[in-house]
């Protein structure tokens, strides 16, 4: 079925009301996530989600053109700013990077959802050709967040809509500094998590983020419980050995050597000695030593990444390699400095959260499109730091253009990576559908 047809096709009467056959994702009881029976019908959502595609496309391609890096996104954060006072919403700036935060208070009282969208781009030049391309050079929405912003605003048009109605509040969360700064943590930091509870509403209950993609067929969805994505830390190793002349090796004690050998020794425990159904990813991406042919330097650095899916095997790797680097290290006489830089922590699904999400996608969309990952994704998200603290989920929304092939197919942080925007409606729609949802049955 194609996604166009899709939108319009009329939501399965076995969907309607009733837990879909997903919930057999996971065993837990769901007593804490009861259906109200009088929720009403979401079918309607994506019409209206298609309605104002045109507009989502329009936004992000806004966005697209004048991409911005890290925490500082004035260009960004004005957009934003001025899309959410049409709407008759306050946003509320960050102080310390350009956050924008808006809550939508619901004409009923009730608990809070956080729905976020992150706004930073990657440095990174685009090759893909479309007509409303970035127009800063070396700077490239190439990982989606321009879409998720267009569809966060979207969705918050759908809610503001509906306010009146709503049993609860919806915390909108517009994040810079995904991309390796920590946005989310940041925001936390400054109280994002802090709202107020003496009124009507009550604290934040659950929390939800969409990821686009080119891994999935346009217009599915992809999610499982528990660990969904690793967790990222930077390693670097310093090895120092005795420089001298390249003719004579001997007289020296060459770092680089050493270095080599710690790099195949980290590949080798990573197989030996980290539980193959818990795994670990140690990845050496950068080497520097030397400065010419004949010179044995004296010392030898090494850049790379741990990644892993539990924190018990974070701390079993980080342990193995600082091991095995000294120790190779200290076997040919030389020395290894040892650095890790945490980075962002394992991305969890509350498994109860991720059962009502699958169960609200398939009553949304029909459960054809909605499908439980068998596995983790080795990649990092810093919503991993809102999920250490609300139960929620991240799902991964489809976006690969019909016609490519899924193995060739330019993925996310490609200069070549191109979105299929009618799959945005759809995000609307499941933005505005995880929130009407979980008000409603808190």
């Amino acid at each position: 079925m194609t996604f166009n047809r899709l939108l319009r096709a009329p939501i399965p009467r076995r969907f309607r009301g009733r837990a879909s056959r997903l919930r057999r994702v996971e065993a837990l009881p769901h007593t804490q996530l009861p259906m109200t029976i009088d929720a009403p019908d979401l079918a309607s959502l994506l019409d209206d989600a298609r309605a104002i595609l045109p507009d989502t496309i329009e936004l992000r391609r806004r966005i697209h053109r004048r991409p911005e890096i890290g925490l500082e996104l004035p260009a960004t954060q004005a957009l934003v700013v001025e899309e959410l006072r049409r709407l008759g919403l306050e946003p509320v700036l960050g102080g310390s990077l350009s956050s924008v935060s808006a809550t939508i208070d619901g004409g009923k009282p009730g608990p809070t959802i956080l729905l976020r969208g992150d706004m930073d781009a990657l440095p990174l030049h685009e090759d893909t050709g479309l007509e409303f391309s970035s127009e800063i050079d070396g700077v490239m929405h190439a990982c989606g967040h321009d879409t998720h912003v267009a569809m966060l605003l979207g969705a918050a048009r759908l809610l503001v809509d509906r306010r009146a109605e709503l049993p609860g509040r919806v915390l909108l969360m517009f994040q810079p500094g995904e991309e390796g700064f920590g946005g989310a943590l940041s925001m936390i930091d400054e109280g994002l998590l802090d709202v107020p509870t003496d009124g009507p509403h009550g604290p934040v209950t659950g929390a939800f983020a969409i990821h686009i993609g080119t891994t999935y067929p346009t217009g599915t969805i992809r999610l499982r419980p528990g660990a969904q994505m690793a967790s990222s830390d930077v390693l670097r190793i310093e090895v120092t050995g005795r420089g001298g002349h390249a003719s004579a090796p001997h007289r020296a004690l060459d770092p680089i050597t050493v270095a080599a050998e710690i790099i195949i020794g980290l590949q080798t425990v990573v197989t030996r000695q980290i539980d193959a159904f818990d795994p670990a990813v140690v990845t050496i991406a950068k080497v520097i030593a030397g400065t010419t042919n004949n010179i044995i330097p004296e010392t030898a650095s090494l850049l790379g990444t741990i990644r892993t899916v539990s924190e018990e095997t974070r701390a079993q790797a980080g342990a193995l390699v600082r091991q095995v680097a000294e120790g190779i290290a200290a076997a040919h006489g030389a020395s290894a400095k040892v650095d890790i830089e945490a980075g962002y922590p394992v991305t969890v699904n509350d498994p109860a959260y991720a059962a009502f999400v699958l169960d609200v996608a398939a009553e949304l969309a029909g459960a054809d499109v909605v499908e439980p990952l068998r596995d983790p994704i080795m990649g990092a998200e810093d919503f991993s730091y809102v999920l250490q603290r609300v139960p929620g989920v991240m799902a991964f929304l489809g976006a690969r253009p019909d016609g490519l092939d899924p193995a060739t197919a330019p993925e996310n942080h490609s200069n070549l990576v191109v979105f299929d925007e009618p799959a945005m409606a759809l995000g609307v729609a499941l933005y505005t559908a995880v929130a009407l949802r979980h008000l409603e049955r808190e």
